[in-house]
């Protein structure tokens, strides 16, 4: 016990941070924080095992939470017939015409007899280019034509919205497959830059294909692994419960009407309350599986090997250690867990929007909670998520708190005083910066810096 003191202080501080915006706010607001800390965690845990696990340098984070998010749109959304029959089989036949090409190229490339390698795999992948182009450009034409206004797009399969968190998984671990294929060779600052640039292009196809999902005119009213809270303000059993909980309050009022009205608002706030702790609840089962698994991975003869490879490339390899292979691995592992924060995300969202993912920006921000949390401890990554995701979330209530309090004697019209509430919600960015600075400067392992437990 006494080995996680300082685990059970921070979290404990930071819960009581999250109650006191509940008190002092709302606990809507408080439950919201909550689940957006907790997809954060999911976060920050896959992009823990790839840094703080292997040393590997991944900016191409946000390229994996898009797609998460667009396995739910795939997974859950019904199909749209009339886009099926415009163009839908079209686009399957290019799908085979690409596997085809590439089973083709595979091909090629192991032959060692045949002979102008270059030119005829050249040839190959410009010829299927132009019969790809000719064959996909009048289908999508013909999909993204019908009803653009509501639809647009081919839709998903219709399936329950929990299996798209498995599915953005995979998708991004075969993608991390692909790209680590090609991109781990890089030395770590021009692997960095790869990732990158490989997550812009994946928000940028996300973006302008509108067949796939839309583009950015976004699809809304996704499927949800909860009760939606009309249908809950209209159950018996809920206002009933409502009712009984808040019987006290309700009893002091006399007046019949007024009764009903302090009812059906108590009921409406209580609806938005219970669907986001169910999502808490979902959150957390992730959040706690995941914590254990990697923790046992951590500390297993894998994980060892891991830190032995991170801390010395070299001498791993000299040791009959296959660097290559165990880094592809811990790519395509810290990649399938942020895709599956990206699907939780959406599903937490009940929107996709291709247009909020932007990764010269936000992934910076995870890797801020990665560093601040401390890099190579599960519960420092967590714990980093948290934070940074509650700061930059009360920044702004904090700062027009504090502007509004040194500037309680300045009158209204002051400018200064209009400046510094105008600027309130910038402050995020200074506060944010500030924090990271102290961490470094007392802190630079982090909170909860890494902890090797020799057995």
């Amino acid at each position: 016990m006494r080995r996680y003191s300082n685990v059970i202080a921070a979290y404990s501080i930071m819960l009581f941070l999250i109650i006191l915006v509940g008190v002092f706010q709302s606990w809507s607001i408080a439950l919201s924080i909550l689940n957006y800390c907790l997809i954060s965690a999911v976060m920050t845990i896959g992009a823990n095992i790839q840094w703080g696990y292997a040393g590997l340098i991944n900016f191409g984070i946000m390229g994996y939470t898009a797609l998460g998010g667009l396995a739910v749109v795939l997974v859950s959304v019904a199909p749209v017939p009339e886009a099926w029959s415009a163009g839908g089989l079209s686009l399957i036949f290019c799908l085979l015409i690409i596997c085809l090409i590439t089973l083709l190229i595979k091909y090629l490339i192991k032959n060692k007899n045949i002979e102008n390698k270059t030119f005829i795999i050249s040839s190959v992948i410009i010829s299927g280019i132009i019969i790809l182009r000719f064959i996909s450009a009048p289908a999508i034409e013909s999909i993204e034509s019908v009803d653009p206004a509501k639809t647009g797009f081919l839709g998903g399969l219709g399936l329950p919205v929990l299996l798209s968190w498995i599915v953005g998984g995979l998708f991004a671990a075969g993608v991390a497959f692909v790209v680590g294929k090609i991109a781990l060779g890089l030395r770590a600052d021009y692997l960095a830059i790869a990732t990158l640039l490989i997550a812009e292009i994946i928000v940028s196809i996300i973006k302008h294909e509108d067949w796939l999902a839309r583009g950015v005119k976004n699809v809304i009213g996704l499927k949800r692994p909860a009760p939606y809270e009309i249908d809950l303000q209209n159950s018996e059993w809920f206002i009933n419960l409502v009712e009984k909980f808040n019987s006290t309050k309700l009893n002091m009022i006399t007046s019949i009407s007024e009764r009903k009205d302090q009812l059906s608002q108590l009921v409406i706030d209580a609806s938005s309350i219970y669907v986001k702790l169910c999502f808490s609840g979902l959150f957390l089962i992730v959040v706690v599986a995941l914590l254990i698994l990697t923790q046992r991975a951590l500390y297993s003869p894998w994980g060892r090997k891991m830190r032995a490879i991170r801390d010395n490339e070299i001498s791993a390899s000299a040791m009959g250690k296959n660097v290559v292979k165990e880094h592809l691995l811990i790519f395509i592992l810290g990649s399938a867990i942020v895709g599956l924060a990206g699907a939780m995300m959406v599903t937490n969202d009940g929107l996709f929007t291709p247009g909020s993912y932007r990764p010269m920006r936000y992934t910076f921000v995870i890797w801020v909670m990665v560093i601040v949390g401390g890099t190579g401890n599960n519960f420092g990554a967590i714990l980093g998520g948290f934070a940074v995701w509650f700061l930059w979330v009360q920044a702004a209530p904090m700062s027009l708190f504090l502007i509004n309090f040194f500037t309680a004697n300045l009158p209204e019209t002051n400018e200064i005083k209009i400046h510094l509430i105008n600027s309130a919600p910038y402050f995020r960015f200074l506060i944010i910066g500030i924090g990271l600075l102290i961490i470094m400067r007392y802190r630079p392992q982090g909170i909860l810096p890494e902890k090797i437990v020799k057995h």
